[in-house]
């Protein structure tokens, strides 16, 4: 039996977690609870303080756990200094179609953002692996139904807008996989240094898409 790819590891686990933090040495901490409350596709943004630093530090300790993602890239040079350190997955806020193919030079998944039918269908006919929708909490779960409705076949990823409260929603409408950054990792579980809680969050949401997808 073959591994799986990357993109099934991802959508399998159904729960990228956006990992934001202003002090980088709580971002591999950070990752362990995560881990430890069943989630295990995890983007370290680039807004994170020597994010390539922080990324080799997650790779070191996780390495073969997790699903390591770099978020917030906005080119080529940042996409190839992620991936050399350690990431297996490349999250972008917009499209860029030399980070695109970068991407896929290396193996590597590649999830660019999109909004509107158009950029949804140039990102995927450029090589996304899943389009991530951004900012999803303007659009919300209808926009996505919309959007799948016409472009069932391509894999969507709200980001923004996704909570305990709306993830199911989200779902319904079509989502392969949610996007959760602050809903999920705190800041004042953060700043207070209480990985229990971060543990304890990502065991809900894990709950929300398991339940959901057995009812399926």
């Amino acid at each position: 039996m073959s591994e799986p790819t990357i993109v099934e590891r991802i959508t399998a686990s159904g729960i990228v977690a956006v990992l934001r933090a202003d002090r980088p040495e709580a971002v591999v901490d950070i990752a362990e609870a995560l881990l430890a409350g069943g989630v295990d596709a995890i983007e370290v943004t680039f807004t994170v303080p020597k994010a390539h630093q922080v990324l080799e530090a997650v790779a070191d300790r996780l390495g073969g756990k997790i699903v390591l993602g770099a978020g917030t890239v906005l080119d080529p040079e940042t996409a190839r200094l992620a991936i050399l350190a350690g990431a297996e997955f490349v999250v972008s806020p917009a499209i860029n179609l030399q980070t695109i193919e970068l991407c896929r030079r290396y193996s590597k998944a590649i999830l660019p953002g999109a909004l509107t039918p158009t950029e949804v269908l140039t990102a995927w006919q450029a090589g996304a692996d899943v389009v991530k929708i951004f900012p999803s909490e303007i659009t919300g779960p209808q926009y996505l139904k919309a959007l799948h409705g016409p472009l069932p076949h391509i894999k969507l990823m709200p980001t923004g807008g996704v909570n305990l409260k709306t993830a199911v929603d989200f779902l319904k409408a079509g989502a392969c996989a949610l996007g959760v950054g602050g809903s999920l990792i705190e800041k004042e579980a953060v700043a207070s240094g209480n990985m229990q809680r971060i543990a304890d969050l990502a065991a809900e949401y894990v709950k929300i898409v398991q339940d959901f997808r057995a009812s399926r």
